[in-house]
């Protein structure tokens, strides 16, 4: 979702805004595809917390990197506080 909902910042800033909507409804589509069979599959397993947790550290883990390198926004430390705080998350969801 990071590349649908930003990219058009960067490659469609000229172009109409139904355009950069199109565009990004097409990726976002393909996604959700994806998205939408993986919490089906994986709801037995995990409950509905984790299953967001996850998707959020997923979205960090690519953000980042789209951030920095296709968008050319320098890298923050912030991002490692923010990493910080999901790992967090992740061990409160998880324990026990």
């Amino acid at each position: 979702m990071t590349f649908a909902w930003y990219a058009h910042l960067k490659d469609l800033r000229s172009a109409p805004v139904y355009v950069a909507i199109l565009a990004s409804w097409g990726i976002a589509l393909f996604e959700y595809m994806l998205q939408v069979p993986a919490n089906r599959a994986g709801y037995g397993t995990f409950n509905l917390g984790q299953l967001k947790i996850m998707q959020e550290v997923i979205t960090l883990s690519v953000f980042v990197p789209f951030a920095v390198f296709y968008m050319g926004q320098p890298l923050k430390l912030d991002y490692l506080w923010a990493g910080c705080c999901m790992a967090g998350a992740v061990f409160f969801i998880f324990r026990g």
